[in-house]
């Protein structure tokens, strides 16, 4: 079964000087202020595309290597993850890297890297940045 989620935003003004607002109308969690200053220099309290999408790809990942864990009989019992996404003006972004730290009963270190590794590749938020470098930093507690 598909399921579609949609946000939409609003824009005043050119990209340099303009800002902007977008909504997360789905979940409706809440509207949350955009700028080209907030994606290429300081967030100032407003938030990039690349962290929206930073968002989407570490709760991506987590879904995709608990679900990759419980499947290879080792449900976790704590992952975090973080996605540091990299947008370079004028070309664009150019990587996300995925940190995550598990908690994981029974599974050795090389286990948990070469799972962590498949989660990675197969997390549908990677494929969808397939076009970029997606790196892994993966520590077993």
């Amino acid at each position: 079964m598909a399921a579609t989620r949609t946000a939409h935003t609003i824009w005043e003004g050119d990209l340099l000087q303009g800002s902007g607002e977008v909504t997360l109308d789905s979940s409706g969690n809440g509207t949350f202020a955009v700028s080209w200053p907030a994606r290429t220099e300081q967030p100032g309290g407003k938030t990039s595309p690349e962290e929206l999408i930073a968002a989407a790809h570490s709760s991506c990942y987590s879904m995709a290597f608990s679900n990759i864990l419980a499947k290879a009989g080792h449900a976790p019992t704590r992952l975090e993850t973080k996605a540091d996404v990299t947008f370079v003006p004028g070309e664009g972004i150019t990587g996300s890297h995925i940190t995550v730290r598990g908690e994981v009963p029974g599974l050795d270190k090389d286990r948990f890297l070469e799972l962590a590794e498949d989660a990675k590749k197969n997390c549908p938020v990677s494929q969808a940045l397939a076009g970029t470098t997606i790196t892994l930093t993966a520590e077993l507690a």
